[in-house]
């Protein structure tokens, strides 16, 4: 076995293209999440779309429509929920998702097939196909460009609402768009690292950037070198490892935050 003999596996290959599909995107948006104290959102939506993967597995529509009606479905309720109550957002955003991810924990449990949806919760990278690819494809690219051309108009919206309605831009298109971008990319990444460690692509990135620089162009950069750098290199060590491909990357993801944390607190206290 040499250092190149993951290079050589078909399947291999398409564990590292999925890593440079859906790195950046989930990169970039993570920032936004971050900033706008939406880490909490990341987590419900991955969790609320699985009795909506389910019940489009039973009905036999594609299963990313119906991981795409159920994110949607939980984020633009936690948000008329949050507006029109005294509950707090994030109060919301845990009953809503806790309670979809049970339902469909239920739906899941109950149906009986030789079939098994595990690659729905936990991820399957290793076993990425090609229409998997063109369909990541075919949501990351526009995701990624959509983030890129209009960063400036949600970044101005994730700082200062009243601020960017005052400028003219139409805060509820920037709201909704972004809970839309959400729910995509959660589908985007369900093939590959699962429901339940999608959440560390739409945090950890942004927060590692966070503590590394000040300016949020960088901060864009930054976190998408970490993410697709992390994802190569779990995807890589887990050959050698023999260990699953989306807990590695996620372990790895956890060791450059905890690095950009240590490095962070050394420079104050210096």
């Amino acid at each position: 076995m040499t250092p190149l003999s993951p290079f050589e596996f078909g399947f291999m290959q398409n564990a590292f293209l999925i890593c440079l599909i859906v790195g950046p995107p989930t990169a970039i948006l993570s920032c936004f999440l971050v900033l706008k104290g939406w880490a909490l959102m990341g987590d419900a939506v991955s969790h609320a779309v699985l009795p909506g993967v389910v019940l489009a597995w039973i009905t036999g529509i594609p299963l990313v429509i119906g991981a795409f009606i159920a994110g949607m479905i939980a984020a633009l309720s936690t948000g008329w929920l949050a507006e029109n109550s005294r509950v707090k957002r994030d109060t919301v955003m845990g009953v809503v998702f806790s309670g979809m991810f049970a339902v469909g924990i239920i739906l899941y449990t109950s149906i009986t097939t030789n079939e098994h949806l595990d690659h729905v919760l936990y991820g399957n990278m290793l076993g990425v196909g090609a229409q998997d690819l063109w369909t990541a494809a075919g949501i990351c690219i526009p995701v990624a460009l959509i983030l890129l051309l209009k960063w400036k108009d949600f970044l101005l919206h994730a700082f200062d609402p009243a601020q960017a309605q005052a400028s003219g831009l139409r805060v509820g298109w920037l709201h909704y768009g972004l809970l839309c971008i959400l729910s995509l990319t959660v589908v985007a990444v369900l093939s590959s690292v699962g429901l339940v460690l999608a959440v560390a692509l739409l945090i950890t990135p942004g927060a590692t950037a966070f503590l590394l620089v000040r300016s949020f162009g960088r901060m864009m950069a930054v976190s998408v070198a970490v993410c697709v750098g992390a994802m190569l290199t779990g995807a890589y060590a887990s050959f050698f490892l023999d260990s699953a491909p989306a807990p590695t990357v996620v372990l790895v993801l956890t060791a450059v935050f905890t690095a950009a944390f240590v490095t962070r607190v050394l420079r104050r206290a210096a």
